[in-house]
């Protein structure tokens, strides 16, 4: 019994040792972004502010306005998840419970395409762009990622299991193939939606290699691409970089604690299913 109590301390120790340090830098984060510019750079650094500011998060927002790159982020991320979300779930159903000529030969295809990077894709991508005249828009930014081969994997497994005895029965009654979906499916995936819900939109967040393409102007600029920027014009300025990035991860790091809880049990469930 003291051998067993002694090895949960020894766990539980190690757990919140390796959980502070995971959560340093964030700490450290939050706190530069609230020393007077110029603190951070004194030998040793101070580990918390002496005078807290906010002057730092008032120059972003009224001299770098950055209060519009905030808004591009949300309206960008936002039209990929719910873009995402719509053509992973029904690409995904349809591969796991509708029957077609060539169902399975196009889903091994798919997941052949997974070891192709990303990269490979961007040259073809950004020329498709600028035939269809969405260049420096937020349509540019959001249609080439409305579907994932990942996240159409994810359904379809998670898919698999539904019994098909469910689906008859509605088919039965009368329902249509949608209404199915609607009405049946879909409140059974709910735990694997709100898993690419927050998986999509981190990815969508803070995504900066195609963004940076096909944004020429910095209208439509995102906050990756925003503070970057900054970071080329506020170089000397660690405490006011240190406050954009608060910024970049605050909104990101809500949501995924929010749905911390239905995240792990949708990958928890879709671990299992066959």
């Amino acid at each position: 019994m003291r051998a067993s109590r002694a090895a949960v301390w020894g766990v539980n120790g190690l757990l919140t040792l390796l959980a502070l340090i995971a959560l340093f830098p964030l700490f450290w984060m939050l706190s530069v972004s609230l020393m007077p510019l110029g603190s951070a750079s004194t030998f040793p650094p101070p580990l918390l502010p002496l005078h807290p500011t906010l002057s730092n998060y008032r120059a972003l927002f009224v001299g770098a306005d950055l209060g519009r790159y905030l808004l591009n982020s949300f309206i960008v991320s936002g039209g990929i998840t719910l873009g995402s979300l719509v053509c992973n779930l029904l690409a995904g159903y349809g591969f796991a419970k509708l029957r077609f000529h060539g169902r399975d030969r196009t889903f091994g295809l798919l997941l052949a395409a997974l070891v192709i990077p990303s990269q490979v894709a961007m040259m073809p991508l950004f020329l498709l762009a600028r035939e269809l005249h969405i260049v420096n828009s937020y349509a540019g930014v959001i249609l080439p990622s409305l579907a994932s081969i990942f996240g159409i994997y994810l359904v379809r497994q998670y898919a698999r299991a539904i019994p098909d005895e469910m689906l008859e029965a509605a088919r039965i009654d009368g329902a249509s193939e949608l209404t199915t979906f609607l009405r049946v499916v879909l409140p059974l995936l709910k735990p694997i939606i709100l898993t690419l819900t927050i998986l999509t939109f981190l990815t969508a967040w803070n995504d900066f290699m195609w963004p940076l393409i096909v944004l020429t102007g910095n209208n439509h600029y995102t906050l990756p691409i925003a503070l970057a920027s900054l970071a080329r014009e506020h170089n000397q300025d660690v405490e006011m970089l240190m406050a954009g990035s608060m910024v970049t991860v605050l909104p990101v790091l809500v949501l995924f604690l929010l749905l911390q809880r239905y995240y792990i049990q949708g990958l928890l469930l879709g671990s299992v299913k066959r």
